[in-house]
């Protein structure tokens, strides 16, 4: 089975509601390759290994959360480390198709909820605003549980080891709000909105005093790790709805 590539943005562009969002980078397609799409791989970022391996795998499309064009960057050359990105996708032609803090904060299927569902957090609400958009979200535990305890069952789900800054590790956590990836600057957003814990990628040395200090049990599972399961969702979704074929590439990157 095969889906042409106007039709596979426009149903994701829409599920995914990318007008929403002020983002740092284009959502969507950020290289175009060929109109009929038969086989897509996913991938949380692309790199040259994602890449390399869509190429090898004969993928039409590569779908990933982090993309190569981003708003800071501006005008590169196509040379160097990039230009090793984007010439076998041209090469090849391969689309490449990127959805940023869309997949963050979308509440099906979104990296966040992902990690709620698999926490089987109740009364999940919205949490996290950028730019009077929500990237992310908070729930409630059906049973508190002990800060050590959660850390440990965070070890398991996203199968990264947990940085914890906790004021208790014996403290118990009725609720949680989650922000994945680089969102340790919400922090702040969990201690205002009387959060007991605040679960995102990565961690500073100044956020893990303020954890402390603010009386947050604040968790760190790794940018990658956090950002993985929301692709798997939706990967789900378009080979449920367009029968075609997907996999997921895997990364080592440990951070």
């Amino acid at each position: 089975m095969s889906v042409s590539r106007d039709e596979l943005l426009s149903f994701v562009n829409e599920f995914l509601k990318i007008d929403e969002y002020q983002d740092y980078c284009p959502n969507g397609l950020q290289i175009e390759g060929k109109e009929s799409i038969s086989k897509i791989s996913f991938a949380v970022s692309a790199t040259q290994d994602s890449i390399n391996k869509t190429v090898a795998k004969g993928s039409d499309c590569l779908i990933v959360h982090h993309g190569i064009l981003w708003h800071n960057l501006g005008a590169r050359a196509i040379t160097g480390v990039f230009g090793k990105r984007v010439i076998p996708l041209v090469k090849n032609d391969i689309n490449l198709i990127g959805y940023h803090l869309p997949l963050d904060g979308h509440l099906e299927v979104g990296h966040a909820v992902a990690i709620a569902k698999k926490l089987d957090l109740v009364d999940r609400m919205p949490f996290g605003e950028y730019k009077k958009a929500s990237i992310g979200v908070k729930g409630n535990f059906k049973t508190p549980v002990k800060a050590s305890e959660l850390r440990s069952c965070l070890n398991k789900i996203l199968n990264h080891e947990i940085i914890m800054a906790s004021p208790n590790s014996d403290g118990v956590i009725n609720n949680i709000g989650i922000v994945t990836g680089g969102g340790g600057t919400l922090l702040h957003d969990a201690a205002n909105e009387k959060l007991d814990a605040y679960l995102t990628g990565e961690m500073s040395e100044h956020q893990w005093n303020d954890a402390i200090e603010l009386g947050v049990h604040m968790f760190a599972g790794g940018h990658q790790a956090t950002e993985t399961l929301g692709l798997f969702g939706l990967m789900e979704i378009i080979k449920n709805r367009f029968s075609v074929s997907c996999e997921f590439i895997s990364s080592d990157n440990p951070v």
